[in-house]
C-alpha cells in the first residue's frame, strides 16, 4: 500500500549560487559526509547538480512523508537532512538511507520500503519519492 508520494524540482543556477556563497554552511548542513564526497568524485570538478537532485531527493521524501501522516501532528518538530542520505548502488542506481530520528519517524509506519527516482536536464533537476507499507 501506498503511504505518501512526494516530488520536488530544483533549479540549478540558483542552487549552484547558493553552494558557492562563501558565508553559508549549506553544503556541510545538508549533505553527509558520504553525500558529498561522492558528489565530488563524480562530477567532474561541479558537484552542484550531483548535489541538487540529491537535494530534491529530500525534500520529496519529506513530502511522501508527510502525505503519509495527513492530518496528524507532524513526528519531528525538525529535521536534520542529514539524516535522509541518497545513496548509489555500484551501478548508478540510487536509493535513500534513514538514519536517526527521521529512521525512528518512519518506523511509526511500520515496515516500509522507499523508492527514489532522480533526474536532472540542467536549468533543472527532480526527484520522485514512494513511501510505501510493506504490511
Amino acid at each position: 500500500m501506498i503511504l505518501g508520494l512526494g516530488l520536488d524540482l530544483v533549479a540549478v543556477p540558483g542552487f549552484r549560487a547558493q553552494l558557492a556563497d562563501p558565508a553559508t554552511t549549506f553544503r556541510e548542513g545538508t549533505f553527509t559526509a558520504r553525500e558529498r564526497a561522492d558528489a565530488e568524485r563524480r562530477a567532474s570538478g561541479d558537484p552542484s547538480l550531483h548535489l541538487a537532485v540529491r537535494f530534491a531527493a529530500k525534500e520529496a521524501f519529506l513530502k511522501a512523508w508527510s502525505s503519509a501522516a495527513f492530518g496528524r501532528a507532524p513526528t519531528l518538530p525538525h529535521v536534520d537532512l542529514r539524516e535522509i542520505e541518497i545513496v548509489s548502488d555500484p551501478y548508478g542506481r540510487p536509493a535513500l538511507v534513514l538514519h536517526g530520528a527521521v529512521a525512528a519517524g518512519v518506523a511509526a509506519h511500520g515496515e516500509v520500503r522507499l523508492h527514489v527516482s532522480l533526474t536532472h536536464d540542467e536549468p533543472t533537476c527532480g526527484a520522485v519519492v514512494v513511501l510505501e507499507s510493506l504490511r
